[in-house]
């Protein structure tokens, strides 16, 4: 493996090891919500009527089935998130955000968007921007990057 591969490859797991990181613990301490937290509200609130079954927002999220039930466990305590049974299928059970989830989610969203900035869009011009975009697109388009 070149110099040039390596370098790029580990800049791309440091920075977004970092970014994370630095992110996690801002939700945490501004808002009481990990950025796992907030990835899955999110997906909640873009869901139509709010609400996705357990396994797709697992898939959404990438995590597994017992890792989102986990997940979901630590945000229903908190009254942000539901469970609602299916009315045709007594085996699938969806995720349901609160109103207070919202509410919670609309909170926290805008110190995640100020991180964002700050850690991130700050440091690229659009130009770069639309260039880093395009680059790192190419990776989740491409077949050969996803499993299986």
């Amino acid at each position: 493996m070149s110099p040039q591969v390596l370098s790029a490859w580990l800049g791309l797991l440091r920075s977004h090891a970092e970014l994370t990181r630095a992110m996690n613990a801002q939700l945490v301490a501004e808002h009481g919500i990990t950025l796992n937290d907030y990835d899955v509200m999110v997906n909640l609130e873009n869901a139509p009527g709010g609400a996705l079954r357990r396994v797709d927002l697992a898939d959404r999220v990438l995590l597994t089935a017992s890792g989102i039930t986990r997940l979901l466990e630590g945000l229903e305590r908190a009254g942000w998130v539901c469970k609602r049974a299916c009315d045709s299928d007594g085996r699938v059970t969806y995720a349901v955000l609160t109103d207070a989830g919202y509410e919670k989610l609309k909170e926290a969203s805008r110190t995640h968007h100020e991180d964002i900035g700050r850690m991130f869009t700050d440091h690229f011009s659009e130009q770069e921007l639309d260039e880093l975009s395009e680059l790192l697109g190419r990776l989740v388009s491409d077949p050969r990057c996803m499993p299986g």
